[in-house]
């Protein structure tokens, strides 16, 4: 960063106030990250303008990168991402975290990473770039987190019984994700989190508290990053990392391409899934049981919303509201409890004989009070069985008793570890997998508009047989 751009954006007694700091800054980027945010996997309203660009934060992490909160409004409307708790409001804007690097001079290979250069403002002149693309950058972020301490409002934290070694060569990762991770030598993982909501995330909370019940299904955290301003939020977890692991997805569709059961494999992770589920019911609070009611209410509020967005859904509405109005007269089901909220195929790994379960932040849409609650379990496995689902339907033709299959196996091996058996919940069970294909609808009309067959495949089906 060029010493004038420097000095102007850290005031002192002699230089501008905070609020002139973040208004020049903001003349300098706002055109440039409006342009950009919206093309960025993990920017949540792709579908909307971005209307407005607030500076909620700012701190100098080192010489040319700044870190960045961001607010972002957006025209609302009603969507299965936005559609609060009943009594809530709908969002018109998120927070994001952006990690940005300053030259003076164009770097051509900067590729991907490359946000702009900046026309206005104390930047004018000068290029920016998405800094977690440079390896210097990731290096040094690994040395905040390898040295605790703080940096403005942000707070660097670490388990002390944890040695991360220096000079970890850090790479990006490709995959399409809400957020971006970096991988270390291929020894640790850090998430950095993207769209940031007030309190401690659950991918920091989960797995800390679970490592504290001794459960080895999932990877405890070994560093963290957060801020206290503009307000106390969790921004980033660092985690062993499973070099030699393979995602479930990657399995599954590797058994379907060589026509190779997947049964087994399912069992355990049926099984592996209540063993997280148990660790889960001890390591937190039980709320009581579901209130039926107020859960169909919600899900047929979520179906309603869903149905605004995506016209495709609305000949299917009244068929799919049969799902929830069932609730009211089935069997309450176990007690609420904390859950992974978010669990399917690309959630777990598989190392050796071993399943693993990662990514306990929930769906990034949904706020962070809704994910922190206490759900029923039967929401998790109506998304691993929609899961199978998903993977049988990417080779034609489909295989449907491939799905039937490992939907029964994953049942049963939950059910051999847990005590209770998912396929005795009917119509609790269709419920939550009603709702999850309603989730997954929208989601794929927003991100994947050519993937939107595969979860309207389950509609008709759960709409008009109910099955």
């Amino acid at each position: 960063m060029s010493k004038t751009a420097t000095a102007l954006l850290r005031p002192g007694s002699d230089g501008p106030s905070t609020d002139g700091v973040a208004a020049g800054l903001m003349t300098s980027l706002a055109g440039l990250l409006r342009d950009w945010l919206p093309r960025q996997r993990w920017f949540a309203g792709k579908d909307r303008p971005v209307t407005d660009l607030a500076l909620l934060s700012m701190t100098e992490l080192y010489p040319g990168c700044l870190h960045l909160l961001v607010h972002t409004g957006q025209p609302s409307h009603g969507d299965h991402g936005g559609v609060p708790a009943p009594g809530g409001t709908p969002s018109t804007g998120d927070c994001y975290q952006l990690l940005l690097g300053v030259r003076e001079h164009q770097v051509p290979h900067l590729g991907r990473a490359l946000i702009g250069q900046a026309q206005e403002g104390p930047l004018a002149g000068l290029t920016v770039y998405d800094a977690l693309y440079d390896p210097r950058s990731a290096q040094l972020l690994l040395e905040r987190l390898r040295h605790p301490g703080t940096a403005g409002p942000l707070c660097f934290e670490a388990d002390p019984g944890v040695r991360v070694p220096a000079g970890l060569a850090p790479r990006l990762l490709d995959a399409e994700q809400s957020n971006s991770s970096l991988v270390y030598g291929d020894a640790f993982i850090l998430k950095v989190f993207r769209r940031i909501q007030p309190g401690v995330n659950p991918d920091l909370e989960v797995p800390g508290a679970l490592a504290g019940q001794g459960c080895g299904r999932v990877p405890a955290p070994v560093a963290w990053f957060r801020t206290t301003d503009p307000f106390p939020a969790t921004l980033g977890v660092l985690q062993p990392f499973l070099p030699d692991a393979s995602d479930g997805w990657t399995l599954a569709l590797g058994a379907l391409a060589a026509g190779r059961d997947f049964t087994g494999q399912a069992r355990e992770l049926g099984r592996a899934t209540a063993e997280v589920h148990l660790a889960l019911a001890s390591a937190f609070p039980s709320g009581a049981q579901d209130e039926n009611g107020r859960t169909a209410a919600a899900m047929t509020e979520r179906l309603d919303a869903a149905a605004r967005s995506v016209p495709a859904l609305r000949p299917f509405v009244p068929g799919l509201r049969t799902a929830f109005r069932a609730l009211l007269s089935c069997d309450v089901g176990p007690p609420a409890q904390r859950v992974h909220g978010d669990l399917h195929l690309g959630q777990v790994l598989r190392a050796g004989p071993e399943w693993f379960v990662i990514d306990f932040e929930g769906e990034p849409s949904r706020p962070l009070a809704e994910r922190c609650g206490t759900q029923s379990p039967v929401r998790d496995i109506a998304g691993m069985l929609r899961s199978f689902d998903y993977a049988a339907r990417q080779r034609r033709p489909w295989r449907p008793e491939w799905a039937r299959r490992c939907r029964e196996a994953y049942c049963a091996g939950y059910a051999a570890h847990a005590g209770w058996d998912p396929r005795e919940k009917h119509g609790l069970l269709r419920a939550y997998e009603t709702d999850r294909a309603v989730y997954e609808v929208l989601y794929e009309a927003r991100h994947r508009p050519d993937w939107l067959p595969v979860p309207m495949a389950a509609i008709e089906r759960l709409a008009v047989r109910g099955d």
